[in-house]
């Protein structure tokens, strides 16, 4: 983990609220997303700042925004539906950690 994410992580600056685990698989939310749709973070182990991004689509499905933590494509699959499975799950914990009736879909 790059020094400077770890100084910011521990002074509070960036919370990585965890959603859930899947296997060796973490799912969770940056807190300094500067207003962006929703999506979760996927990362191995622990929250990372290369993690894979995904977007949550307002027909409950999701969307690979990019998978800078190279996971498998085997994997990916099955984390892919997992997350669409917990979709109202994801909705209301955005809005809870957010702070906010309202969530804003990619598309």
């Amino acid at each position: 983990m790059p020094t400077i994410f770890f100084i910011m992580q521990k002074l509070g600056v960036i919370r990585l609220p965890r959603l859930f685990r899947i296997g060796q698989y973490v799912i969770f939310f940056w807190s300094n997303e500067n207003n962006e749709p929703i999506h979760v973070h996927i990362s191995v182990s622990n929250p990372t700042p290369n993690a894979t991004k995904v977007w949550l689509t307002k027909n409950s499905g999701c969307i690979v925004a990019n998978n800078q933590n190279k996971i498998p494509q085997k994997d990916l699959t099955n984390l892919l539906r997992i997350i669409q499975a917990e979709f109202v799950f994801i909705c209301n914990e955005w809005k809870v950690f957010f702070d906010t009736d309202t969530i804003k879909f990619y598309c």
